[in-house]
């Protein structure tokens, strides 16, 4: 549904009786029956919906790609400065490429590093059209903070070989950039802040329980859970929204739990992968996975990122932070849950006795802190919204008053 932004509904019953099409979404009591042209290339007909019957519903193939809309993405010029930089990475050989965005002003002005999440991310975590951190760095320069985003390592302009590099490279390239941002003149040293999203929201706890240059921290989706567990978690909260029977999540989370064993017991990446691909044809998943599918997911397991992930746990790192923490998690988030990840969050605070660290739930939003219908990634590219405002206020305000306190 274009106008509710909806999307990744499971359909069935889906039959064409030449030249009658029909299907049904039980999960809002929807079904549709159209006529499907000679030229096969429109469908007219009536989709019924609980109480509402028989509301025309036409469908007709294009060929222009539809443009989607970013309402919320900044456009130039902007009231403050940007600056293309490079610095040295976490590692030798590597150079890493990024936006420095200044406020008008001399300066020194606080300033914040913001650490994306997991994948291949450019500077402005960039996924279905959308570009958060353009977003949120648009949002503190105009409040006098400056803000640092980079390429992560292979990326964009930054150089390295990020099939290599594992949370801890990753960690290293970001620790990297906060030396940068508090070797420039125009940044007060003792006012840097770090903003962690997902896979981010690890790295930047740890940079803080091991540098005295992280003033503040804002968690985004933080996982509080081992990779393994929220992997698994993140498994079954989509294919259940996704309509997988009981049965069938049984199959797909056994099918993930022999794969992980199997990553921790074969260290050879080559013998891995032909193990993998012998699990895949016994399981029957073969049938459903498209080669290119399959090899994509072959590539990940068989990373050091994985390998790294699958039994890495953050809380030792939380339990270190003794400085102010704002962590959020969106109510619709599947992908780092609030109800498996809250909890032990808190309790890692009260264990250290960070007296200093907020945590909330924020209804209705998803891993993206999007507002969203069911959270499921099928929707992040239909959903208009980038970034829910009333989040993007909260994490501002609350950035900018531990930045200027005394």
């Amino acid at each position: 549904s274009l106008d509710q932004g909806v999307t990744g509904l499971p359909a069935n019953h889906v039959t064409l009786k030449d030249p009658i099409f029909h299907f049904e979404i039980p999960s809002v009591a929807g079904v549709y029956e159209g006529t499907l042209n000679p030229a096969k290339n429109a469908i007219t007909g009536k989709w019924s919906q609980t109480s509402a019957d028989n509301l025309p519903l036409d469908f007709k193939r294009s060929d222009q790609t539809l443009e989607l809309r970013r309402p919320q993405t900044p456009v130039r010029p902007f009231p403050y400065a940007e600056e293309e930089v490079t610095f040295t990475g976490g590692a030798d050989g590597i150079v890493l490429a990024g936006t420095l965005t200044l406020p008008k002003g001399a300066g020194p002005f606080p300033a914040v590093l913001l650490i994306a999440g997991s994948g291949p991310q450019d500077r402005d975590a960039s996924l279905a059209s959308h570009r958060p951190f353009l977003l949120i760095a648009d949002a503190f320069t105009r409040k006098g903070i400056a803000v640092l985003r980079c390429d992560k390592r292979g990326v964009g302009k930054s150089t390295g070989n990020p099939d290599t590099a594992t949370t801890m490279d990753l960690a290293a390239d970001s620790k990297a950039a906060l030396a940068y941002l508090k070797s420039r003149k125009e940044i007060d040293g003792m006012r840097i802040g770090l903003l962690g999203h997902s896979e981010g929201a690890i790295i930047a706890p740890y940079l803080a329980g091991h540098s005295k240059d992280v003033k503040w921290l804002v968690l985004l989706a933080a996982p509080a859970t081992t990779g393994e567990q929220t992997l698994l978690n993140q498994s079954e909260l989509i294919g259940r929204a996704g309509g997988l029977s009981d049965e069938q999540l049984d199959a797909s989370l056994g099918f993930d739990q022999a794969a992980y064993a199997l990553v921790r017991k074969e260290k050879d990446s080559n013998t891995l992968a032909e193990k993998l691909v012998a699990l895949v044809k016994e399981s029957g998943l073969d049938a459903a996975l498209p080669p290119a599918a399959l090899e994509t997911q072959l590539r990940m397991l068989t990373s050091p990122w994985f390998r790294f992930f699958l039994d890495y746990d953050p809380l030792p790192n939380l339990k270190a932070v003794n400085c102010p923490v704002l962590a959020l998690y969106g109510q619709k988030d599947l992908q780092v849950a609030a109800k498996a990840n809250l909890p032990l969050l808190k309790k890692a605070f009260q264990d250290s006795m960070n007296t200093q660290a907020e945590t909330r739930e924020l209804p209705d939003l998803n891993h993206l802190f999007q507002h969203a219908y069911t959270g499921t990634p099928a929707e992040y590219a239909a959903i208009e919204e980038t970034f829910s405002p009333d989040a993007l206020a909260l994490v501002t305000d609350w950035v900018a008053g531990h930045s200027f306190s005394k």
